[in-house]
Order: structure tokens, then C-alpha cells, then sequence
């Protein structure tokens, strides 16, 4: 038999429907900063993961407050270890370089940010939130580089075609752009998208550049960050 809700027990539901908001807007945040690098686990797996997070621990700390013979924290607990297979999912290992281990440490950290709203220790969940999206934009490959020299980042989805990316080197050459870093990921129906962080002279002008790419038919998508 479900006893009615007192205005106080309605009162403490509401506080945990709060809790499972911000877990999920943390969340969000930080998978929009994931997102926009295009990686695999993005806002809906971090907002999910952070949500989950929270509810339960939610239902560790207050789910077993009537059995006394039950140790609610040991559900918490559990919360860590399972978030590693979760992470492992996205880790992957081609032609020796190991890709995603920055993003499944992610996830680890925002089930942690998960665990501190749903324990209701928002201000160390929302701090987490701000120093985790920061450390990785702050460390991001090239960051550094931005701030001394004029350098962008350039992302395409082009269609595969032999000597796209011969040809995506040569149009880059000819416009006066160094090319210092690519990362080139398979995507279905054999498009590539390619991640470019470039280095330009005073002269350089973006409006040319993308009249070169655009007369190209293996051009899919280009963007500028």
C-alpha cells in the first residue's frame, strides 16, 4: 500500500527532482565541450551518465532509510566501478595511437559530478563541472599555439576519394597555411571527417580559402573554430 505524501515529503521530492536537473544540465555542458571536437560520447551520454549518477545515489543515501540492516553507501560505491566499463567503450586503440582517453576519463569525472548533486553537495558538483570543462579546453592539443601565433582549427567532412587528402595539403600549401597537426576519423557511407590546426600569415583570408575547397567534390562540410 503507497501512503500519501505529506507537504513535507513533497517538499524533500522536489529538492531531488532538483538534484537530477542540475546533475543533467552539468552533464550537457560537459558533453557540448566533447561534442564539438566530435567525439563518440557527447551531450547525450555525459547528460545521461551525470543524471544516472545522481539518482543513484539519490536511492543510496535516502532509498533504505527504514531497513536499518542495509548499507545504502555500498550502492554508490557501485556507481565507480561500473562507469569504468562504460569508459572503456570509447577508448580505442589504430595503427598504434591510443584515441579516447581523455574522453572516458570524462565520463568517470561526470559520474562523479553526478554523485556530489545527488548527495546534494552542489557547489563541488558545479565547481567539478567548471574545472573539468576547463582543463579540457585549457590542454587541448594546439591551445597554446593559439594564443602566441595565428592558428585556427579547421573541420571538414569530405567523401572519400584517393587523393582527397594530397589534395587537401596542396590547396592548404598554396593559400600559405602550415599545417601542424591532422586527425582524420572513418565516418559510414565512406565520409572522413578531418580535424586541421593550422598556422596563417597576416595575409591570410579566409574567403579564399573556402572558394579553393568549395570548387571540390569530395567537400562535404568545412567549419572554422
Amino acid at each position: 500500500m503507497i501512503l500519501p505524501l505529506t507537504i513535507d515529503d513533497l517538499l524533500i521530492h522536489s529538492l531531488w527532482v532538483i538534484r537530477l536537473i542540475i546533475s543533467a544540465l552539468c552533464g550537457c555542458l560537459i558533453g557540448y565541450e566533447r561534442s564539438n571536437r566530435n567525439k563518440g560520447a557527447g551531450v547525450r551520454t555525459h547528460a545521461i551518465l551525470a543524471l544516472g549518477s545522481a539518482l543513484i545515489m539519490l536511492l543510496s543515501k535516502y532509498g533504505f532509510l527504514d531497513i536499518n540492516e542495509i548499507d545504502g553507501s555500498r550502492v554508490a560505491a557501485q556507481i565507480v566501478s561500473g562507469v569504468g566499463f562504460l569508459g572503456a567503450g570509447v577508448i580505442f586503440v589504430k595503427n598504434g595511437n591510443i584515441s579516447g582517453l581523455t574522453t572516458a576519463a570524462g565520463l568517470w569525472a561526470t559520474s562523479g559530478v553526478g554523485m556530489c548533486i545527488g548527495a546534494g553537495m552542489y557547489d563541488m558538483g558545479i565547481v567539478a563541472t567548471l574545472l573539468l570543462i576547463g582543463l579540457q579546453i585549457l590542454f587541448h592539443r594546439g591551445f597554446f599555439l593559439k594564443l602566441t601565433q595565428n592558428s585556427q582549427t579547421v573541420h571538414m567532412e569530405i567523401y572519400y576519394e584517393e587523393c582527397a587528402l594530397k589534395d587537401i595539403q596542396f590547396v592548404f600549401k598554396k593559400c600559405g597555411i602550415d599545417i601542424y597537426s591532422m586527425k582524420i576519423e572513418n565516418l559510414k557511407n565512406k565520409y572522413m571527417y578531418i580535424e586541421l590546426e593550422i598556422s596563417f600569415n597576416q595575409n591570410f583570408e579566409k574567403e579564399y580559402l573556402l572558394s579553393e575547397m568549395m570548387k571540390k567534390s569530395y567537400l562535404k562540410k568545412i567549419k572554422y573554430c
